[in-house]
């Protein structure tokens, strides 16, 4: 069995290109504290089946194009979306100030 790994798409603005970013919690061997080491690989997504944030799981192939040595084998979790402020909000914060029709009373 091929080379699997699974981790969360960082970026999928390319054409049938995703880049992966998989996290790992490792401990020093000689202080013994724990750290974190985050790897990023791009992977061939054939369909363009995957969106920003999801889950997903790639397994090691041919290399494809010069980074590309891995490819999509599927989408594990869908992300749940981005946030978005209502407009309420946008105005409190001032960004958008609400227009007025005071010249035509």
């Amino acid at each position: 069995m091929a080379h699997t790994l699974v981790g969360i798409v960082s970026s999928a603005s390319r054409d049938k290109t995703i880049t992966v970013s998989i996290t790992n919690r490792e401990t020093h061997p000689l202080y013994r504290k724990q750290y974190t080491k985050t790897r990023k690989y791009t992977a061939h997504d054939e369909k363009n089946e995957a969106g920003l944030g999801d889950k997903v799981e790639i397994e090691a192939c041919r290399p494809i194009s010069k980074t590309k040595s891995y490819k999509l084998v599927r989408v594990l979790e869908k992300s749940r979306g981005s946030v978005e402020l209502k407009e309420e909000v946008v105005d409190v914060l001032g960004e958008n100030a609400p227009e007025t029709d005071e010249g035509e009373k």
